[in-house]
């Protein structure tokens, strides 16, 4: 069962991975709504990832109850071995991509937060922004 788990969080996790490229390709060309489309699926596959993960911890923890005398390394086999080293590639793997996108969104967000606050200045009261009494772009004129 534990290389069954394994098998799906890996999945899990190259499939967050290929959407995050997805991602990163999207936000490059401005594909705002191709993103925000993929959120559920994202959330999804982390939570199918994080309820994979909490199985794999049962299943070693069980594992090592049952065999208290001996190391976990020799309660696994060689394919399990493998996989949790695979595990540990792809979420390294996923962390990177993670950084890259997150890059790419913070440089956006500061682009619109200065644009708009060319567009529509805005000053603090107490601790919140509020736009200024005198917004000459958005003056009407009849």
């Amino acid at each position: 069962m534990l290389s069954h788990h394994l098998e799906g969080a890996l999945k899990d996790l190259r499939d967050l991975i290929e959407i995050t490229e997805l991602d990163i390709v999207d936000i490059k060309e401005a594909k705002h709504d191709s993103q925000f489309n993929r959120i559920s699926l994202k959330e999804e596959k982390l939570k199918a990832f994080e309820s994979k993960k909490a199985m794999i911890d049962s299943e070693i923890s069980s594992l090592m109850t049952t065999y208290p005398d001996k190391d976990l390394p020799s309660l696994l086999n060689d394919e399990q071995h493998k996989s949790l080293e695979e595990l540990k590639d792809e979420l390294s793997n996923l962390r990177e991509v993670n950084k890259k996108y997150a890059k790419f969104v913070l440089s956006i967000s500061h682009l619109y937060n200065t644009f708009l606050e060319r567009l529509v200045p805005t000053e603090m009261q107490g601790y919140n922004k509020v736009a200024s009494k005198n917004p000459s772009i958005l003056e009407v004129r009849v």
